[in-house]
């Protein structure tokens, strides 16, 4: 918009200037001219009352060379003869015109103005008698005609220069004065867009973007408010749960001694663990994301073995064989450590769930310097539809689940720019891949590990059946 107007400004401009400038540098070319040829006609004019009183040649040599035009030998006078015997024409000074134009002049009986070399030449007739005039011609070189045009055309040409660049100044002030508050609204929109609820936009400029501004500002508090509003709700929805978990963990502490006693009342308080994160995470001013933990982020290899010592018991009890690997050594992730356990929690869970009894299953960890790879797999049956599954919400319609354990997982790995992806594992069942994305992120204290070749990932995607 800014450059546009300048630019329609500068066109404007420059068809004004043109408009004005070139009849104006016309009609003072013109004007000189006429100067140059009125002070020749003044000039001939002098010696007119000399002709009118006598034709002697000495006479007539001191009249011209009396005058400026004669001082500089532009004068010249041409007298014919007085048609007595043995009668000559007279002549003072150099004759430039030619005999046919002192002819035309003495014929028409008035002044003419002719070309000649160098310049021009003023031919003024005096009449002498009833049958004889004389002519007075004066040279008017081609400097003294065009005396000043240059002058003159420099000082217009410089005078439109000005007006040009003073009308795109002018306009790049007035289009920036319209562009500044769109840039800003374009920034606040971005900024919004990204997650910053405290973008705002100064409410200024013209009465349009004033009025977006306004607009926008208004839009962006009513999102704060809906936020705040949502997150109340959350907090008071997972306190509501508070009471039923207390019950339960009364409940479960009546169990008494055993395996399946100490697994349940692990869950419950792991249960009480998540909606006291959840409420927290609801009571605060900005909600908890992957980013808030990116700095720090999580152990891989840690939250692994954490989640499968708690499974193993489980997996025990339904004659599972549960299978880990790659978690050898730290392997450093931009993930919060409570989401990646519940994430790992809900895949490991779906074998539990959704595969039957003694089904084998296992946790991989690949680590690259440029991604992290989490894969979860079995030997079940399989998923019929992988791309249905990682809709949200989507159950398949099995043993009334919610569906968004697949949601979560593939929230965690989409903060990182990564992805997840089902398909079929060597195991012969379901495979889920979590590609966590480093991004050039990594801890300080992290060892580096092997960059994830093209052949790797190549071999990977032939181990798993893409979406």
């Amino acid at each position: 918009m800014r450059w546009a107007l300048v630019k329609v400004a500068l066109a404007v401009t420059v068809m004004v200037v043109v408009a004005f400038a070139v009849p104006l540098g016309l009609v003072i070319k013109e004007m000189a001219r006429d100067r140059a040829f009125s002070n020749a006609e003044r000039q001939a004019a002098t010696i007119g009352p000399t002709l009118s009183i006598t034709t002697d040649r000495e006479e007539l040599e001191r009249a011209v060379a009396s005058t400026q035009a004669g001082a500089y030998g532009r004068m010249a006078v041409h007298v014919p003869a007085d048609g007595g015997p043995g009668a000559l024409p007279l002549e003072i000074g150099t004759r430039r015109a030619a005999e046919k134009d002192l002819r035309t002049v003495r014929r028409i009986g008035r002044a003419s103005i002719t070309e000649v070399a160098d310049g021009f030449a003023l031919l003024q007739p005096t009449a002498l008698s009833q049958a004889r005039i004389a002519v007075v011609e004066i040279f008017v070189p081609d400097d003294e005609v065009s005396n000043g045009v240059t002058t003159a055309w420099l000082v217009l040409a410089g005078v439109g220069l000005a007006l040009v660049v003073g009308s795109v100044a002018v306009a790049d002030r007035l289009g920036l004065r319209m562009v500044e508050p769109a840039r800003r609204l374009a920034y606040a929109a971005h900024a919004l867009g990204e997650g910053k609820l405290g973008a705002r936009v100064p409410e200024e400029g013209p009465p349009e973007l004033r009025s977006a501004a306004v607009a926008f500002n208004s839009m962006a508090d009513q999102v704060v408010q809906l936020l705040a509003n949502e997150r109340e709700l959350a907090a008071d929805l997972s306190h509501r749960l508070r009471t039923p978990l207390t019950v339960l963990r009364l409940n479960a502490a009546s169990l008494g001694e055993g395996p399946a006693a100490d697994q349940t009342r692990a869950a419950v308080a792991q249960l009480e663990r998540e909606v006291d994160t959840i409420i927290r995470t609801a009571r605060e001013a900005k909600p908890q994301t992957v980013a808030a933990g990116a700095a720090g982020g999580c152990d891989v290899s840690e939250v692994v073995r954490e989640r499968m010592d708690f499974w193993s018991a489980l997996a025990e009890d339904e004659g599972r064989t549960a299978r880990v690997a790659g978690i050898g050594g730290p392997v450093r992730i931009p993930v919060v450590r409570a989401e990646l356990a519940a994430a790992l929690d809900a895949l490991l869970g779906n074998v539990f769930r959704h595969t039957p009894e003694g089904t084998e299953f296992a946790v991989d960890v690949h680590n690259g310097e440029d991604a992290v790879i989490v894969l979860v797999s079995d030997a079940g049956p399989g998923i019929a539809d992988p791309r249905a599954a990682l809709a949200r919400g989507n159950s398949g319609g099995k043993d009334g689940s919610t569906g968004l354990g697949l949601d979560i997982v593939r929230r965690v790995a989409e903060s990182t720019g990564g992805d997840v992806r089902i398909g079929r594992s060597v195991l012969g069942g379901t495979e889920v891949r979590i590609w966590i994305g480093l991004d050039g992120w990594r801890a300080p204290d992290a060892p580096r590990g092997h960059r994830l070749g093209r052949r790797k990932r190549a071999a990977q995607g032939r181990r798993t059946a893409e979406v």
